[in-house]
């Protein structure tokens, strides 16, 4: 069946023309009751990957928040806020990044609540391919409803982030590591995040995309305007659109190619219809795309030659020495634990490395780039002829 998407232009994060935005997106999807009913509690499964303002673009903005819960809390539901993000999933981990990401704020204003349950819950997955039993979150346990609220934003290890990817937030924390170390292939991976996706099954999904991040996302990218709020009944299409808006083709996002070729949506956009604006009003021909594929894949060597391949020809984490402030948060966070710190700076054993990039992605202060050999592009160039 088709998939509905809804475009609207908005300019700014004026609350007012945020609002006004959504809920013309939603009478487009055909109203509320058709996803969720008067009297259900309903989780706006946010992004807050880490400690983060508005402005710096990583998180979900808190005036798309505001605007959602509003209208949730209008239709007679009882409205949650929540997500796990990178590290521990704890309060005092949640309580500094509800603060900073303005998340606190909404609650306050609107009735709507923070999620305060810690506690992991197991769920049957029967849809799953790789995952077909999960450790989630028990606020899932919590409501009725999930809605999916992601950030339109380029990703150092799975090129793009949105609604599907915005799910993993459903897995605490620390069990994240679990699932990069077992599946550290990127067809591997994705298809869990599918399987998360699918397990988490949101009836709703809207993206912020009135600033994005383009470049080394998800957190050390640069904002970039691209003035809209998408909105759809199916993740995939919504995530399908955004990457058609920024210019990514589909074939360089695991998560796509593989929802494809396991049937959840088709190539391109003609499983989809579109409703408000059109999506090539918001196209884009340079936004920046990471330039991050997949490592190559060795069979067993001698280590001499191990060790010339992982530093030559696969991409990898380098440090900044100058950035960093010594949190060792790259070192709690790396789901292979070969991030070493000595005198408070980090040292990463690159034949145990999987490429994970969680370093990159949890630096407080963005002082972990990827770099990626002048060989293995030569090789990467050479195999896209």
């Amino acid at each position: 069946m088709a998939a509905l998407v809804s475009l609207q232009h908005c300019e700014s994060y004026d609350a007012a023309a945020v609002k006004a935005g959504i809920l013309q997106q939603i009478a487009a999807l055909d109203g509320l009751d058709k996803y969720v009913m008067p009297g259900e509690r309903v989780l706006l499964k946010v992004n807050l990957l880490m400690k983060k303002k508005p402005e710096e673009a990583t998180t979900t903005h808190p005036s798309v928040v505001q605007a959602l819960a509003e209208i949730f809390i209008a239709h007679g539901c009882a409205v949650m806020i929540g997500d796990s993000p990178g590290g521990p999933f704890t309060e005092g981990m949640l309580r500094g990044i509800y603060a900073a990401s303005g998340m606190e704020r909404v609650a306050a204003e609107t009735g709507a609540h923070l999620n305060r349950n810690y506690n992991a819950a197991s769920r049957e997955n029967p849809q799953g391919l790789l995952l077909k039993k999960l450790i989630v979150t028990d606020m899932l346990n919590d409501v009725d409803k999930v809605i999916s609220v992601s950030k339109m934003k380029t990703h150092g290890m799975m090129t793009f982030t949105g609604a599907v990817k915005n799910m993993f937030g459903i897995v605490p924390g620390i069990v994240k590591a679990e699932y990069h170390m077992n599946m550290p292939k990127y067809e591997d991976f994705a298809d869990a995040l599918i399987d998360i996706c699918l397990c988490a099954h949101p009836v709703l999904s809207f993206m912020d995309g009135i600033e994005a991040m383009e470049g080394h996302g998800p957190s050390g990218g640069t904002p970039r305007k691209m003035n809209v709020l998408l909105a759809s009944d199916n993740p995939f299409a919504l995530d399908k659109t955004a990457c058609a808006i920024i210019g990514l083709a589909e074939d360089r996002v695991p998560i796509l190619s593989r929802a494809a070729e396991r049937g959840l949506c088709a190539d391109g956009l003609c499983d989809i219809i579109f409703a408000g604006e059109p999506w090539e009003r918001f196209a884009v021909k340079d936004f920046n795309i990471p330039p991050v594929r997949k490592p190559l894949t060795f069979k067993t060597m001698p280590a001499p030659v191990l060790r010339f391949a992982n530093r030559h020809m696969q991409p990898r984490p380098v440090f900044d020495y100058k950035r960093c402030i010594g949190c060792a948060d790259c070192a709690k966070n790396c789901p292979a634990k070969i991030i070493e710190m000595r005198e408070r700076k980090p040292y990463v054993s690159l034949d145990k490395c999987i490429r994970c990039f969680c370093c990159q992605e949890l630096c407080p202060k963005t002082a972990v780039s990827v770099y990626r050999p002048r060989l293995l592009r030569l090789i990467s160039r050479t195999k896209g002829k």
